[in-house]
C-alpha cells in the first residue's frame, strides 16, 4: 500500500540486554511515506534533517530518527517526548534517562541503532572498493597488514571494510572519544568470535559484535567498564 513502511524486526543482543534496529530507507523516497514520518518525530529531529541539502541525508535522519523512536518504545518512551542532548564531542544521550544509552549510525540507504545498558557505538558500512592507500595512512600499521594479507580483493575489500566499522563502532563507544584518532588505537581479529582492540584511551572493557546486513557491513561496540 502506497506510503506504508515496514520496519525490519530488531535483533537482540543477549550481552548487556541490547537491542540493535536496522531498516532500508529507500522506503522514504516515497514523498507521501516520508512526510508521514517526518511528521510524527520531533521538532528537534525535524530541524536536523531539514539541515540536509539532498534528499538521501534528509531520509537517512529520519530513518534514524524512526528506529531511535522505535528503541525508546521498548522502554516504553517515544522520541517526540525525550529530550536528546549532547557531549562535547556530539554523542547524544538522554538527559532525562542516564542508564539508556544509545547510538545510530547510516550508510547509503541503511539505517541502525543501537540501545544498550552500558555505553555503546555502531557503526554500517556498504561494502564497495576497500581504500588501502587510507588504510596505510590512517589505521595502525597492524591493521594495514592484515587487509593486506587477504587473498584477493573481494577478500581485501571486506577486511577494510570490517576493520573500519569496528574502529568506529569502538571510537563512538569511548565516552569523549570521537576525537580519537584511527592510529591511537589497534583492532586485532583472530577470529568471529575473539577481536580485541589494543588502546590507551581508557581502563575500560570493550566487546564487540559483528553482522552481515545483506551487502552492508555493521559492527557495534559496548564499554563495560573498568
Amino acid at each position: 500500500m502506497r506510503g506504508t513502511m515496514r520496519l525490519i524486526n530488531p535483533m537482540f543482543i543477549e550481552e548487556f540486554g541490547a537491542r540493535l534496529y536496522w531498516m532500508d530507507t529507500g522506503a522514504l523516497k516515497d514523498d507521501d511515506c516520508f512526510w508521514r514520518y517526518y511528521h510524527m518525530l520531533s521538532g528537534e529531529r525535524r530541524r536536523k534533517a531539514d539541515a540536509y541539502l539532498f534528499k538521501k541525508e534528509k531520509r537517512l535522519s529520519v530513518g534514524a530518527g524512526i528506529l531511535l523512536n522505535q528503541g525508546l518504545a521498548a522502554y516504553g518512551l517515544c522520541e517526540r517526548e525525550t529530550m536528546t542532548a549532547f557531549g562535547k564531542n556530539g554523542k547524544p544521550y538522554l538527559r532525562e534517562y542516564p542508564n539508556i544509552h544509545f547510538n545510530l549510525a547510516h550508510s547509503e540507504d541503511m539505517a541502525i541503532a543501537v540501545f544498550a545498558g552500558v555505553e555503546t557505538g555502531c557503526d554500517i558500512e556498504l561494502v564497495q572498493t576497500g581504500d588501502l592507500e587510507l588504510a596505510d595512512r590512517f589505521f595502525s600499521p597492524g591493521e594495514a597488514a592484515y587487509i593486506r594479507a587477504q587473498h584477493g580483493k573481494r577478500q581485501r575489500d571486506e577486511a577494510f571494510y570490517r576493520l573500519w566499522t569496528l574502529k568506529e563502532s569502538f571510537v563512538k563507544a569511548v565516552g569523549d572519544g570521537l576525537m580519537l584518532p584511527f592510529d591511537a588505537f589497534e583492532i586485532r581479529i583472530r577470529s568471529d568470535k575473539e577481536i580485541k582492540v589494543y588502546q590507551n584511551a581508557d581502563r575500560a572493557k570493550y566487546s564487540f559484535r559483528e553482522y552481515r546486513l545483506g551487502e552492508y557491513r555493521a559492527a557495534v561496540c559496548f564499554r563495560s567498564g573498568s
